[in-house]
């Protein structure tokens, strides 16, 4: 099977093959992953004489699965275990398509096994993803589709991580809603490995409240079930949920709203992004109570454990979350965490590592995406300062790159004239021995490159983002 580029031509193409009612799929190279006719035809007598209209069904619909691959296309990502790319879907799908779907309505469909891959945490250590193939992207896409609408009404108020019209922000709020009401004592729950110790048993348990579908409660458990390859070598999966699929953030949101249901029945304030929540209480010996509570309802209720190393009852301007601190005022301010601030740093250090020899449009143009995506997640903070020193730390880090490019003093004098200073200052200040990170914060350099010049070059100033997002806000 020739690759398929991912263009406007092949998601039309792809739009108009799903619209047709039968499609015989049309001889070529046997792809990575080929669906056996020979079961097929045995299993196409089980669905024909189903319901109509089940949700497995609806789950394969056309308009469904026309939305479910646009947004893996979108998503781009990488190949899973069998090498198939995002560009390979639109060609494997038009040939294999109509066998995959007699085999999923018949429920004899089985997942690849996930590929596994380790990413830094950016508190240190190694996270596991399992990234499914492009083929079960797009069937996880089209049954997130289809259950979201089922579960999501019931999750809790309290809830934010991975839910349509909820975002990040509207969760710090909160939280800075409950501190304001005089909950000034914050219990901080960390979930150890979460996703690595999901019990599959009490999760299907909860799917099944409220999803009656076979084929689709069988489905989702083959999911959870496939198995994790690493090293060419794959291990069946006994708990846990792999990280990296579509499904995967529903699927945690629908076993940790029992904990979410657990508090609101206590009467806490709380608020829970993904499997990062904070519960706000009025004192430290209410707070350690409450702790001590929860651990026992993660353990016999979900089966999950608590890291006691990173759970901890402090006051709520001791407390980060999602990258923000408050300040201890009653009513509290919203800050950028000092964890936030060193983990930027270290991004845009990466970045500006080895571009000496570029020019200063193409370094700028390396950096402006990250800042004007950091400038946009802490568009809430009202502490000026930290950013000020951010701006200012950026152009100090790019006026030293500039400063080592002129190589010779005689090229620095040169060059400090050209951009207004007297001759003696620039001679005095291009041969005066310091290094460059001296002479890139000193004031010559400061007067040279000023701030109205990198605005000028087009430079992205965080601060001056962030007051433009709050007056547009």
């Amino acid at each position: 099977m020739p690759p398929v580029g991912v263009s406007v031509s092949s998601i039309t193409e792809m739009q108009k093959f799903l619209q047709e009612k039968t499609v015989t799929p049309s001889p070529g190279q046997r792809p990575r992953m080929t669906p056996d006719s020979a079961e097929v035809s045995a299993a196409s007598v089980t669905w024909m004489n189903a319901e109509p209209d089940t949700l497995m069904e609806r789950v394969l619909a056309p308009a469904n699965l026309k939305r479910a691959y646009q947004r893996v296309v979108s998503n781009k990502g990488a190949p899973g275990a069998d090498g198939m790319t995002v560009a390979d879907l639109a060609g494997y799908v038009k040939q294999y398509w109509p066998i995959l779907k007699v085999r999923l309505l018949a429920g004899e469909y089985h997942p690849q096994a996930v590929r596994a891959v380790e990413i830094p945490k950016p508190q240190g250590g190694m996270r596991q993803l399992g990234i499914p193939s492009v083929v079960d992207r797009l069937i996880q896409q089209a049954l997130l589709q289809q259950l979201t609408p089922i579960f999501d009404p019931l999750f809790s108020d309290y809830s934010y991580g991975f839910r349509p019209g909820r975002s990040a922000h509207q969760a710090v709020e909160m939280a800075r809603t409950h501190v304001a009401a005089g909950h000034r004592c914050c219990v901080e729950l960390d979930l150890e490995k979460f996703f690595d110790r999901v019990n599959h048993d009490i999760l299907m348990f909860c799917v099944e409240r409220h999803v009656e579908d076979k084929q689709v409660l069988r489905l989702i458990r083959r999911y959870l079930e496939a198995g994790v390859m690493s090293g060419g070598v794959v291990s069946h999966r006994q708990e846990g949920a792999p990280q990296g699929g579509p499904l995967s953030p529903l699927l945690s949101n629908i076993l940790l709203d029992e904990l979410d249901r657990e508090l609101e029945r206590r009467g806490h304030r709380f608020v829970r992004y993904a499997d990062d929540a904070n519960i706000y209480v009025r004192s430290p010996r209410a707070g350690e109570r409450v702790l001590a509570s929860v651990e026992r309802f993660l353990n016999h209720r979900l089966k999950l454990r608590l890291n006691r190393d990173k759970s901890r009852v402090a006051g709520s301007w001791k407390c980060d979350y999602l990258g923000y601190g408050m300040s201890w005022h009653s009513q509290p301010r919203l800050r950028v965490a000092t964890m936030s601030l060193r983990r930027v740093r270290d991004r845009l250090r990466e970045l500006l590592r080895g571009v000496r020899g570029h020019k200063m449009a193409n370094v700028i143009e390396r950096v402006n995406p990250v800042l004007r995506g950091w400038a946009g997640y802490f568009k809430l903070s009202q502490s000026k300062r930290p950013l000020e020193e951010l701006d200012g730390w950026v152009r100090h880090k790019l006026r030293c790159v500039i400063w080592r490019q002129w190589k010779q003093p005689s090229t620095r004098a040169r060059n400090l004239m050209r951009l207004g200073l007297s001759e003696e200052r620039a001679c005095k200040s291009a041969f005066n021995g310091r290094g460059p990170w001296w002479n890139s914060g000193a004031p010559h350099m400061n007067q040279a490159l000023p701030k109205k010049l990198w605005d000028r070059l087009g430079l992205v100033s965080i601060l001056d983002t962030i007051n433009r997002l709050n007056r547009m806000a």
